[in-house]
């Protein structure tokens, strides 16, 4: 995977997910969507066979876009870690 940067500001942040569709952008999406602060949080196909998809993130200035998406990834990695104890539990 890949990054290719579109638009950095204060509040918002749009780049590319190179080599990424639905499953990455989808659940930094549905992590972020819900946080305090966030005005928009979107990705977009340009085209159905793409395969990079266009993530944005705007905020009302209480937090960089920046710092939303690195918050979001350590919420996704804990969960994982968790998720990962449980099904070592099932063996």
């Amino acid at each position: 995977m890949k990054l290719e940067l579109i638009t950095k500001d204060k509040n918002t942040l749009e780049f590319y997910l190179i080599g990424e569709r639905h499953t990455l952008p989808n659940l930094l999406k549905s992590r972020i969507e819900n946080e305090a602060g966030i005005e928009f949080v979107s990705y977009i196909l340009d085209h159905p066979m793409d395969d990079k998809a266009r993530f944005i993130v705007k905020t009302s200035g209480s937090k960089s876009p920046v710092k939303v998406i690195e918050d979001a990834c350590t919420k996704i990695n804990k969960d994982l870690k968790q998720f990962s104890e449980k099904i070592k539990k099932l063996k």
